[in-house]
């Protein structure tokens, strides 16, 4: 399954690695803010969200000063990468994220919401409606080498009322790691 742009947001639950920033949990309800919702699936290993993590951090307090929610989800398999335990997004989570660090253990809500690669980055309005998916720019590995801003684009086109120029966007990064 996947979302498309159009579709509603997927109800959630899950258990947050940055208590101080969010609770011990978090829903989909108390994610979205008066103007929508930017999901990013992540982890902690991927060399591509590592190079991004500044940008993304920048990214969160954006949204946050336009009261646009801002979370991040980890869905992959810590059996294969251990980096991605919960215990290890606690550690990340304690080096300064300004963000909720959800765990989805499962693997339920990346299936759910059709996330493929970390960072892949899905924003919701204030509707709970996707307009955007896909990643941040085009250089997720070196910052230096950024030439777009899907993401910020589309969301300042959803501040204004407009539809953004460009919905959907392959995002750049590793794979969600699946469990067998």
């Amino acid at each position: 399954m996947t979302l498309n742009i159009g579709d509603k947001a997927i109800e959630y639950s899950l258990k947050n690695a940055n208590e101080e920033i969010g609770g011990q949990s978090l829903t989909l309800e108390q994610s979205v803010k008066k103007n929508g919702l930017v999901l990013v699936f992540e982890c902690n290993h991927c060399p591509y969200v590592v190079a991004s993590v500044e940008r993304m951090n920048r990214m969160s307090e954006y949204c946050k000063s336009n009261q646009i929610g801002f979370v991040g989800i980890n869905s992959n398999d810590a059996s294969v990468y251990a980096n991605d335990s919960f215990e290890h997004m606690v550690k990340r989570a304690g080096n300064g994220m300004p963000y909720p660090y959800l765990y989805d253990e499962s693997q339920e809500i990346a299936h759910a919401y059709g996330a493929k690669r970390t960072p892949e980055f899905f924003l919701f309005d204030s509707d709970n409606t996707l307009v955007y998916r896909g990643r941040m720019d085009d250089s997720p590995r070196d910052p230096n080498q950024v030439s777009t801003s899907e993401l910020n684009d589309a969301i300042v086109a959803m501040l204004d009322g407009r539809s953004p120029d460009i919905l959907e966007t392959e995002s750049i990064g590793c794979s969600v790691k699946w469990k067998a």
